[in-house]
């Protein structure tokens, strides 16, 4: 991703950064979120339990990199996920893998 590395640590930074996300998605908290920032020079783990499932976001500044899980059981309106990243984290290059993931068979 080519992020900032001091971004990557900036705790502040990332639940800024998970706010954005859960305005622009209409997403809901199910609980208080979760951060874990390491030690050191080390990254950020933040796990935001939704009443869609999560968003997890795990930061690796030695590396400039960051990796983040979303996995939402409703549909959501698409989000330009390279501009908030750039925005956010400084991201010279995005990969965005999208994966549809519908559960299939009788509602009860």
């Amino acid at each position: 991703m080519e992020c900032d590395g001091p971004s990557l640590r900036d705790r502040a930074r990332v639940e800024a950064f998970i706010d954005t996300v859960m305005g622009a998605l209409s997403l809901r908290a199910a609980a208080p979120r979760m951060v874990h920032v390491f030690p050191g020079h080390a990254g950020v783990t933040a796990l935001e339990l939704l009443t869609e499932s999560h968003l997890a976001i795990h930061t690796f500044p030695e590396h400039g990199a960051l990796t983040l899980n979303l996995y939402c059981c409703k549909r959501r309106p698409s989000f330009d996920w390279a501009v908030a990243l750039r925005e956010a984290f400084g991201a010279k290059r995005v990969v965005v893998r999208e994966l549809r993931r519908e559960v299939e068979g009788p509602r009860p």
